[in-house]
C-alpha cells in the first residue's frame, strides 16, 4: 500500500466520521455513514452503537469496500478489505482505541469516562473475572460492531461530495407499503 497523503492522515486523525461504500447481501451497493477509529497506519475500525447492524452482516459476506471521507478540503475514496472481528479478545483492543478516541469529541465528559475505561483496562490486563460493573462493561463491548478495514489500493482524490447515503431497506420498504407516508 503506498503512503497515505499528508492531507487525508490529517482527515483521519481529526474527523470522527466516513461513508462506506459495500455490498448488501443480495449484491446491491449501500453507502452508510459511521464512525471509526483510525490507527494512524492503513486500517480503520468502524463501530457505533452497541445493537445488531445489518450492514456488519453484507460485509462479512462481501468484504470489498471503499471508504469515502466526508470532510476536510478535499475528499478521498480509497478502496479496502473489511474484517468483521467476532473474537473477544481480538476486538477488545480495538474498541477500546475506539472508544478512546470516541471520547475526544468536544463536550464529552473526558475525565470521568477515562476513570471508567482505565478500569476496565485494568480488569482485562489482570484478567480477573467480569464480575459487577464490568459484566455491563462486557456486554456493552460484546454488542458494539467491530469490522476493521484495511486499505488496498491507493487513495484517489474526489472532486465532490462524497457517495449519498442508502436509504435503509425497512425505511425503503414502508415508503412502498405506505406511497402517502413521509419518509
Amino acid at each position: 500500500m503506498p503512503e497515505l497523503p499528508d492531507e487525508l492522515k490529517a482527515i483521519l486523525g481529526q474527523s470522527f466520521a466516513l461513508r462506506t461504500t459495500f455490498a448488501r447481501r443480495d449484491g446491491s451497493p449501500r453507502t452508510l455513514e459511521t464512525t471509526y477509529g483510525w490507527s494512524g497506519g492503513d486500517e480503520i475500525l468502524l463501530s457505533g452503537f452497541p445493537g445488531k447492524r445489518d450492514w456488519v452482516a453484507s460485509l462479512a459476506q462481501n468484504s470489498e469496500v471503499v471508504v469515502h471521507t466526508v470532510e476536510g478540503e478535499v475528499g478521498f475514496d480509497i478502496p479496502g478489505r473489511a474484517r468483521v472481528l467476532r473474537d473477544r479478545e481480538e476486538r477488545l483492543p480495538h474498541l477500546f482505541a475506539f472508544v478512546d478516541r470516541w471520547s475526544l469529541r468536544p463536550g464529552f465528559p473526558r475525565r470521568r469516562f477515562a476513570f471508567l475505561l482505565g478500569a476496565v483496562k485494568i480488569n482485562r490486563r489482570l484478567r480477573l473475572p467480569w464480575w459487577g460493573p464490568f459484566y455491563l462493561a462486557r456486554r456493552i463491548f460484546d454488542a458494539m460492531p467491530c469490522v476493521l478495514i484495511r486499505f488496498e489500493g491507493a487513495p484517489a482524490r474526489r472532486s465532490g461530495p462524497p457517495p449519498e447515503i442508502s436509504q435503509p431497506r425497512l425505511a425503503r420498504n414502508q415508503a412502498y407499503a405506505h406511497p402517502g407516508a413521509a419518509g
